[in-house]
C-alpha cells in the first residue's frame, strides 16, 4: 500500500511539473525543445492521412447506406461484436409489392403480369446491390475502419508519449540551467570587509551542495534526453509506416472500383433484359395516330429488336403483313404537308422490301398514308423509301 501511495504522489508529481512548462511555454516563459523537421513533416502528413481518410469513411458510409438509424444499428452490432442481420434493400421490398399487387389485379391482365415481370428484375437489382454493400463493406470500409480504430490509435499513443518525454526533456532543462545560476551566485567571493568568516563558511557549504544539484541535475538531463530520442525514433518509424497505410488504401481504393463497375454493369444488363421482356407484351397503350401519324409509345414494338437483341427473334406483324400486299411502297408519293422530321432512337433491321433500315440518330423525313397501320410511318432517306415503326422515331418537327 505505502508503494502505491508513493508511486501515485510521484506520478502527481511528474504531471504537475509537466503541467507547470505545458503553461510557461504557452505563455512564452520557457524554451521549448523542438523536434527535427523530417518528423514534424512526417506528424504533418500522418494528420492530414487520418483527417481524409476519416471524411471518406463516413461518407462512403452514407453512399452504401442512406439511413442514418440502420447506420447506427449497424454499429452497436459491431461494438457489440455481434453479426449484422441480412436487411432487405429498397429494390426488393419495392419488387415485393410489385408482384402483390399482381396478385390482386390478376396476373392475366396486361398490367398484372408486367408488375410480375418488373417486379422480379427489381428483385435482382435489390440482390446486385446486397453483394455490392457486402463487397464494398469488407474490401474498402473495413480496411479504412482498421486503420482508424487500430493503426492511427498507436500511432497517437506514441505521439502523447513522445510529447511527455519532450516535457520532461525540457523540465530537466530548466532545472539544470536554474541550479547553475544558484551554483554561480554562491560561488561568487563574498567581501570581508562586510561579511563575516561564519557567514563565509555557509556561503562555500552552500557552493558545495549546488555543486552537487548540478551534478544531479546533468545526470537527470541525460536520462530525459536519452528516453526522449529513443520515443522519438519509436515515432518515426510508425509515421513513415503511413506510406505503406497510402499504399494499402490504394489497392482497396481499385477494388471498391471494381465492385462499382461490376454492380452498375449488373444492373444495366438486369434493364436490357427488362426492356426486352416488355418490348414482348401487347402494345395495350398505343394512341391512334390515324390523323397525325404518331404514336405515343415510346418503347420499341415486338415487331423490332431492341440494341443488343438477335434480329431472327421477332415476329412479322399481320396487319404489316396483309399492307404488304396491298400497299406498293415505291407509289407512294408524299403529301404536300404534313411531312416531319424525325430522329431515330434505336437499330432497327429491315424485315421485307417495303421496310427502311433505320441507324440509331440519323435523320429522315416520315409522312403516313391513308388506310395506314398506325404503328407504322413512311419514312425517306434521300431516295430511300419504305415503312419505319413509330416507336423507334422521335418526331422533331
Amino acid at each position: 500500500m505505502d508503494f502505491n501511495v508513493k508511486k501515485l504522489a510521484s506520478d502527481a508529481g511528474v504531471f504537475f511539473t509537466r503541467a507547470v512548462q505545458y503553461t510557461e511555454e504557452k505563455l512564452g516563459q520557457a524554451e521549448k525543445t523542438e523536434l527535427d523537421a523530417h518528423l514534424e513533416n512526417l506528424i504533418a502528413r500522418a494528420d492530414c492521412t487520418k483527417n481524409w481518410t476519416e471524411k471518406i469513411f463516413r461518407q462512403t458510409e452514407v453512399l452504401l447506406q442512406p439511413n442514418p438509424s440502420a447506420r447506427i444499428e449497424e454499429f452497436f452490432y459491431e461494438k457489440l461484436d455481434r453479426k449484422i442481420p441480412s436487411r432487405t434493400t429498397n429494390a426488393e421490398l419495392l419488387g415485393q409489392y410489385m408482384q402483390d399487387a399482381a396478385k390482386e389485379f390478376g396476373a392475366g391482365t396486361p398490367y398484372g403480369s408486367t408488375l410480375i415481370t418488373v417486379g422480379e428484375y427489381q428483385r435482382r437489382l435489390g440482390g446486385a446491390e446486397r453483394e455490392f454493400l457486402q463487397t464494398s463493406a469488407i474490401n474498402f470500409l473495413t480496411p479504412l475502419r482498421n486503420f482508424l480504430e487500430g493503426d492511427w490509435k498507436t500511432i497517437s499513443k506514441e505521439r502523447r508519449l513522445l510529447e511527455n518525454r519532450r516535457l520532461d526533456l525540457d523540465v530537466c532543462k530548466a532545472r539544470l540551467k536554474k541550479a547553475k545560476l544558484a551554483e554561480a551566485k554562491a560561488a561568487a567571493a563574498p567581501d570581508f570587509q562586510e561579511t563575516r568568516p561564519r557567514n563565509y563558511v555557509l556561503s562555500a557549504s552552500a557552493s558545495a551542495l549546488w555543486s552537487e544539484e548540478v551534478d544531479k541535475a546533468e545526470h537527470e538531463l541525460r536520462v530525459a534526453q536519452t528516453e526522449f530520442d529513443r520515443q522519438a525514433e519509436v515515432t518515426r518509424l510508425l509515421l513513415e509506416g503511413i506510406s505503406s497505410t497510402h499504399v494499402n488504401h490504394l489497392r482497396c481504393l481499385h477494388e471498391f472500383v471494381e465492385a462499382q463497375a461490376a454492380y452498375y454493369t449488373q444492373c444495366h444488363k438486369h434493364m436490357q433484359d427488362l426492356q426486352k421482356e416488355l418490348s414482348r407484351f401487347p402494345n395495350a397503350f398505343a394512341v391512334n395516330a390515324s390523323t397525325s401519324g404518331v404514336s405515343a409509345d415510346p418503347s420499341p414494338p415486338s415487331t423490332a429488336t431492341l440494341p443488343g437483341a438477335s434480329p431472327t427473334s421477332r415476329s412479322p406483324n399481320p396487319s404489316n403483313a396483309l399492307e404488304s400486299s396491298t400497299l406498293k411502297i415505291e407509289e407512294v408519293k408524299p403529301p404536300a404537308t404534313g411531312t416531319r422530321k424525325a430522329k431515330v432512337l434505336y437499330d432497327y433491321d429491315a424485315a421485307d422490301s417495303s421496310e427502311l433500315s433505320l441507324l440509331a440518330d440519323e435523320l429522315i423525313t416520315v409522312y403516313t398514308v391513308p388506310g395506314m397501320d398506325p404503328d407504322w410511318l413512311i419514312g425517306e432517306r434521300g431516295n430511300q423509301k419504305g415503312k419505319v415503326p413509330v416507336t423507334y422515331l422521335e418526331l422533331l418537327s
